[in-house]
């Protein structure tokens, strides 16, 4: 399995930016999925999971504003991010063949090589 993210950048704040983590294995249908970041000196972070079901969950900071898909047919996970802040500038990695239990997602052992994001103005 191998996961390619794409489309971060530098943005101002109130923009949009739309992510893409392509899977180029063989078990995005089956797996569940999940986009996480990491800012600066801080731990990596869940911000979206999608369920093998096609069920999705979100971290508070990012509920509302980010919405998680995902494109069966192109093999693709998106992740549309509107009413960017500052704070949400980090590297956003996708993963795959994780978890989702009782709402929580537990990730799996693939990742992409992550992409950054910067909210500036």
């Amino acid at each position: 399995v191998q996961l390619q993210a794409s489309g971060g950048g530098l943005v101002q704040p109130g923009g949009s930016l739309r992510l893409a983590c392509l899977d180029s294995g063989t078990i995005f249908r089956f797996a569940a999925m999940g986009w996480y970041r990491q800012a600066p000196g801080k731990q990596r972070e869940l911000v979206a999971a999608f369920t093998n079901g096609g069920s999705t969950g979100y971290a508070d900071s990012v509920q509302g504003r980010f919405t998680v898909s995902r494109d069966n047919a192109k093999n693709t996970l998106y992740l549309q991010m509107n009413s960017l802040k500052p704070e949400d500038t980090a590297v956003y990695y996708c993963n795959s063949g994780g978890k989702y239990m009782g709402g929580s997602y537990y990730p799996g052992p693939y990742w992409g090589q992550g992409t950054q994001v910067t909210v500036s103005s």
